[in-house]
């Protein structure tokens, strides 16, 4: 099959040149139209079902409405994991479904279930399904905001004006805004009034309703038209609601009947809600803040672009004053750094595989057949890309940039070998045609090139068995890498042998059979180490097995971790007030935090989340704050004018740019001025892959479950005790699950019954007092505005004038609040946090300055010591270190697996364990250097370096089939028996395509080596790190390794397959050494008998047809 693919490319030279140009020009056309994002998709199907049980305390969201979701919903079909939240009148329930389930189908399964509930949830409450969202689908921020423009005018404008056009863009999936004032008309009923004129606040929601409709009233025929006919009732201002008639009280002799009209009872003002969850600011200014989330699958870049567009061209009809900022955060800058990173290591690795060529060839037309694998190789993985529906990221662009210097390993022993072969030929008393010395010369080293292809790919198997998300960070890694070494073999069977053919007859520095300056050097050295191996081959084993004792010992001590820590370029500074502070004084801390941080020169601008926006699916209080905050970079810092922001910050000196890490723990001592307060710092992407993992925004996840929520929040406390001083262990804190205070109306029963109220009507009636009911909508034109009545904020909000409010009982008797009911402060919970149907409560902790690993080790003996769980509750460690442990379980097992099956492969091909082994002794070697490149670096065993060491087993086993199968091959097929001088002979020849195989693939990864924490390159580093090192050590070893224990160990095995070889194709086996040449200036040749080199080649040439005479072929040389 291979043959024939290299015949037909020799027979069809031109059609495959064509083919490759029409194949360059279609991958370019595709390559530019592929989606570009940050991170492969990482969207765990997860459904979200959120329950708005408006003025419900926790505990009964949680009894009334959370469990019975929870019930409904688990045990469905592939479903893994179910979390909750149940806060003040709030019920939001994670439902997480296995990898690679099919998000739709679960959205259906979950409809399904909710359908059985309706009749267990309290009356009008209806759960409903958030849109469906990335994990990375918040793209951007931007604020809305005004110097002369009211709160709620600002708000009115972002909710009615910029929401809807912005969720018009394709690929939009949630547009959020928080802060402002969301304007309704709210009815202040006040009691004393009511009082006067003997109404209660159930009058007045009548009266309301009545006010405010519009019906239709057909038409009528006016002479020759039709009118439609429009009955107007419906209120259109303040002034319209004021004027509604609630009641007409009869006169008397003395006064005529009244009408008493809303105004009389209540004051109707235009203004925020009555209770609201949500504020927010920019720079420390109120703003509102849009969060914008796209759909799973959309193009971040794509969308951001369209965002734009639709920006520009809606602010010329925004009202004077209002200003939009549309660069609060963007994760457009982080894909364009990221991706610009790794394409840049793309360009260098290439730059640097081209010098290594020529310094090793010194010609070149060799360089130019060599290299055209590269642009090729790369085109047709991005076309496959187009074809699996890949997007261009940085895993994708990091498996090419590790194969890199791959991409030319066929290439390199391909054209290596045509060129020796056609020396020989041209040197030859009866040289024969060119094609088919291409032919024959290519077919000789297909099988080891393919052997080692099919062992390089074989051992990024595993990364797509990897669960959860470190499977689908690494599958496209090894899609990307599998492809092109998959296309560069492609190139090197078809492009390459006749470019080949055109090209190398022509050089002239081949009649004299000399090889470059540094391939001679390289040679000698080779040849210096053999004499001081081969005659010791036991005690280069033995020093070799202690050497890998040594790294064995010194990966115990490397620490560990899961994936290394991006480098986003913004930060998410966490900031958690006392639980039952209020949202104006949380602003105030808030605002005063953003101050704090902006006092920093290294930070550019923060923008500030505090609370819960209106259809935000996520359960925070309004305690609880969340800033962003971006980082001015050097480049910015180069020409601080013309990156002067909005706000009028400049960016620092250069030379005042300080690492991330730096600049966190700047922010962290700016916070410590605040008593009381928890903060956390982590990155908006890191925040929420560990949000995926365990559902805490945080790299260590301790989970206390049980059932008393007194115990488990003392049980927390005791952990974190344990937790505090521990080396590395940053950002501590306890969920903020705590007892808050509460105003309870407690209904007394038996009072309540004498006047008739039961204690749903009575808790109805109350709920409209306190909290407020929506008793109508004011439309103007398409803004839909609601009518809220409520009490005033004197009588709602003070417990004594609370008792004294009226109510009508359903027999008509008007009571006191105070006669029918209890009102007393009390303590209660703030929110229940649930998962797997308990109770938990987390303790949480980022780890700074040490590896998680070692950290979670001490931190668990720690607990372990202090802690005594009571029975029936129960600990979990969770977050990164728990991915990261199953991650490293499952990859050592796989990557055994791999080694097992290398070991299957080279024993079928070559029909001997021992030389098997031999071959695989290249997997210590490399193992050697990559523990020592970890060591010298500084960086802690994690997955990425993981994944590493299970690529560089394929890449090692590589070079070793290189050098064990041409020993094999002058056996067999150029008919030399076993010898000391054989075994150099076939070393010296393979120097040239093990070192620059080695070399390319090798000076390819250095772009990323020395890019260390670089956007875009920060799991790529520790891959590359690996690699590198156990490259160098693998092709080093090689030489002084593989030739003395193959002497030693290999001679029984190769003669029988030598014997076996002649016996099949009816030769006499061979009897007598050969001399060889083996000075350092040239490639060592040998005296070859007539025909000894066609025949192992016989079967392969016996039906090529190379078209043209060999007179012909000479000619071509010219």
């Amino acid at each position: 099959m291979l043959n024939w693919i290299i015949r037909s490319s020799l027979n069809n030279r031109v059609l495959v040149l064509i083919a490759a140009l029409l194949v360059s020009v279609y991958g370019m056309y595709v390559t530019l139209r592929t989606p570009t994002d940050v991170l492969p998709d990482l969207n765990r199907p997860v459904v979200t079902i959120m329950t708005e049980a408006a003025g419900l305390a926790p505990e009964e969201v949680e009894a009334q409405v959370t469990y019975n979701i929870e019930t409904a919903v688990n045990g469905s079909p592939g479903v893994e994991r179910v979390r909750s939240v149940s806060s003040l009148g709030l019920s939001i329930v994670f439902v997480e479904f296995q990898w690679g389930t099919d998000l739709k189908y679960n959205r259906q399964v979950v409809t399904e279930r909710m359908g059985t509930i309706t009749e267990k949830l309290p009356p009008g409450i209806v759960p409903v399904m958030t849109p469906a969202t990335s994990i990375m689908g918040e793209i951007a921020l931007i604020s809305v905001s005004s110097k002369t423009l009211t709160p709620m005018d600002v708000r009115t404008v972002a909710e009615f004006t910029l929401r809807p056009a912005i969720l018009s863009i394709p690929g939009i999936a949630q547009v959020t805004a928080m802060g402002g004032d969301l304007k309704q008309f709210r009815v202040q009923v006040d009691p004393d009034k009511l009082r006067l004129f003997d109404l209660t606040i159930e009058d007045v929601e009548k009266a309301l309703a009545a006010a405010n409709q519009n019906t239709g009233g057909g038409f009528v025929v006016s002479g020759s038209q039709e009118l439609v006919v429009r009955n107007i009732g419906r209120v259109q201002t303040a002034d319209d609601i004021a004027l509604s008639l609630v009641a007409t009280k009869p006169g008397d002799h003395v006064s005529p009947p009244r009408a008493v009209l809303v105004r009389d009872v209540a004051t109707v003002i235009e203004a925020g809600p009555t209770i609201k969850r949500g504020d927010g600011s920019d720079n420390g200014t109120p703003a509102v803040i849009m969060a914008i989330q796209k759909q799973p699958g959309a193009d971040t870049i794509t969308l951001t672009q369209a965002l734009d567009q639709t920006l520009e061209q809606i602010r010329p009809t925004l009202p004077k004053g209002i200003e939009i900022n549309a660069d609060v955060f963007r994760q457009e800058h982080f894909i364009k750094s990221s991706i610009g990173n790794v394409f840049e290591a793309l360009r260098d690795g290439a730059i640097l595989v081209v010098i290594v060529l020529i310094l090793f060839l010194m010609n070149v037309r060799t360089t130019i057949v060599t290299l055209t694998a590269l642009p090729l190789s790369i085109i047709t993985t991005f076309l496959v890309f187009h074809w699996l529906d890949l997007s261009v990221n940085t895993m994708t662009l990091g498996g090419l940039a590790v194969a890199i210097g791959e991409l030319v390993d066929d290439a390199v022993v391909d054209v290596e070998n045509v060129y020796r072969r056609l020396g020989e030929n041209r040197r030859s008393a009866a040289p024969r045609p060119i094609a088919q010395v291409v032919f024959e010369a290519s077919s000789e080293i297909r099988n080891p090139i393919i052997l080692g292809t099919v062992i390089v790919n074989l051992v990024f198997l595993p990364t797509f068995f990897l669960p959860g998300i470190e499977g689908r960070l690494f599958a496209p890694l090894a899609t990307a890498y599998i492809v092109s070494i998959f296309a560069s073999l492609l190139v090197a069977l078809t492009v390459t042998p006749v470019l080949a053919y055109y090209l190398l007859p022509g050089i002239k520095r081949m009649e004299h059979g000399k090889d470059g300056a540094l391939l001679r050097a390289c040679k000698w050295l080779a040849l210096k180490s053999y004499s001081i191996s081969m005659p010791r081959p036991v005690a280069v084993l033995g020093t070799l097995g202690a050497l890998v004792a040594v790294a064995l010992f010194v990966v115990t001590r490397l620490g560990s971790e899961f994936l290394p820590p991006f480098n986003e370029g913004t930060a998410v500074v966490s900031f958690f007030g006392q639980p039952g502070v209020s949202l104006d004084e949380s602003n105030k801390l808030g605002t005063k935090a953003e101050e704090m941080i902006l006092s920093i020169p290294q930070v550019k601008s923060t923008a500030r989340r505090t609370g819960r926006a209106e259809q935000d699916e996520h359960a925070l209080g309004v305690n609880a704050s969340e800033i962003e905050v971006d980082f001015w970079t050097r480049e910015e810092a180069k020409d601080p004018d013309k990156h002067t922001t909005p706000a009028g910050r400049k960016p620092p000196p250069v030379e005042d740019i300080l690492p991330r890490e730096r600049v966190f723990s700047m922010i962290e001592e700016k916070l410590e001025a605040f008593p009381g307060v928890a903060t956390g710092i982590g990155q908006p992407i890191s925040h929420r892959i560990e949000h995926l993992l365990s559902g805490v925004r945080a790299q260590v996840a301790i989970k206390i479950f049980g059932d008393d929520l007194g115990t488990l929040r003392t049980l927390a406390e005791q952990t974190k005790a344990a937790m505090d001083g521990i080396p590395g262990v940053a950002d501590l804190q306890v969920e903020q699950q705590v007892l808050i205070p509460q105003l309870h109306i407690s209904v007394n029963r038996e009072a309540a019954a004498r006047v008739g109220f039961t204690p749903a009507t009575l808790t109805d009636a109350m709920e409209t007092a306190t909290k407020g009911k929506v008793v109508g909508q004011v439309l103007d034109g398409l803004k839909v505005f609601d009518i809220t009545l409520t009490l005033d904020d004197h009588h709602r909000t003070d417990p004594t004038a609370l008792g004294l409010v009226r109510l009508v009982s359903p027999t008509g008797a008007i009571v006191l609040v105070q006669d029918v009911a209890e009102i007393v402060e009390k303590l209660g919970p703030n929110e229940v946090q649930r998962e797997s149907l308990r109770r938990r409560i987390v303790v949480s902790a980022n780890v700074r300055g040490r590896d998680l690993g070692s950290t979670v080790e001490e931190i668990k003996k720690s607990v372990a010591m202090d802690v005594q769980l009571p029975q029936g509750y129960t600990i979990q460690y969770g977050g990164l270190y728990e991915a990261q442990q199953e991650s490293t379980r499952l990859l050592l097992a796989l990557g055994a697996g791999s080694l097992i099956a290398i070991f299957v492969i080279l024993f079928t091909h070559y029909r001997s364990g021992m030389v098997a082994i031999q071959i695989m002794l290249n997997v210590p070697f490399a193992f050697l250097g990559s523990v020592a490149a970890l060591a010298i670096t500084g960086e802690p065993f994690s997955v990425a370096s993981l994944v590493g060491f299970i690529s560089l087993t394929g890449i090692a086993t590589r070079n070793g089939v290189l050098m064990v199968s041409h020993y094999i091959h002058l056996m067999t097929e150029e008919r030399r028996p076993w010898s000391k001088e054989l075994i150099i002979q076939g070393s010296q020849e393979r120097v040239a395509p093990v070192l620059m195989t080695a070399v390319t693939a090798g000076l390819g990864l250095i772009p990323l080596v020395l890019s260390k924490g670089e956007p875009g390159k920060e799991i790529l580093y520790p891959v590359a790190v690996v690699i590198l090192g156990g490259l160098i050590t693998s092709t080093l070893l090689d030489f002084f390794v593989t030739p003395a224990v193959f002497y030693r160990f290999g001679k029984a095995a190769a003669e029988r397959l030598a014997r076996e070889h002649a016996a099949k194709h009816g030769q006499s086996p061979p009897s007598q050494p050969v001399p060889t040449t083996t000075e350092s200036h040239s490639t060592p040749t040998v005296a070859t008998p007539a025909g000894a080199s066609d025949r192992g080649n016989a079967s392969a040439s016996a039906s090529f047809e190379p078209g043209r005479s060999a007179a012909s072929d000479q000619g071509a040389q010219a």
